[in-house]
């Protein structure tokens, strides 16, 4: 399975890519949005997004909602990895389209049992 992983801190992308490729996923990366979306229509096969809310030039909420428009990517699960961490957030992330969403700072175990729940280890 292949991952995008949209964050502009370096640090937290080679964090989330590191869990990833320890559990067997090929992982494609982008600094904000737009180059995330860029990334998703350029790249194969992207079963799964995690994204950063908080971003210059495309924030991870505009990103949501751009690909949610696009019913060629209804397939792709979408976890919203950010410090935002109130309820109000959470709910707005969810509506716009995200399937998941997990709060910084986070661990590994934290990062797998969401992953999990997207049924990302399965069948792949």
């Amino acid at each position: 399975m292949r991952a995008l992983v949209i964050d502009d801190s370096r640090t937290v992308r080679t964090i989330i890519k590191k869990v990833l490729d320890e559990i067997g996923l090929d992982v494609v990366e982008a600094a904000n949005g737009r180059e995330g979306l860029d990334q998703l229509r350029s790249t194969d096969d992207v079963e799964l997004v995690l994204v950063d809310w908080n971003m210059p030039e495309m924030d991870g909420l505009e990103f949501i909602k751009a690909v949610r428009a696009d019913r060629a990517y209804d397939p792709v699960r979408i976890v919203m990895v950010t410090t935002e961490t109130e309820q109000e957030q959470v709910v707005r992330a969810l509506a716009a389209g995200a399937n998941e969403y997990v709060m910084k700072p986070f661990t590994k175990e934290i990062l797998v049992a969401k992953l999990s729940l997207l049924d990302v280890f399965g069948g792949d």
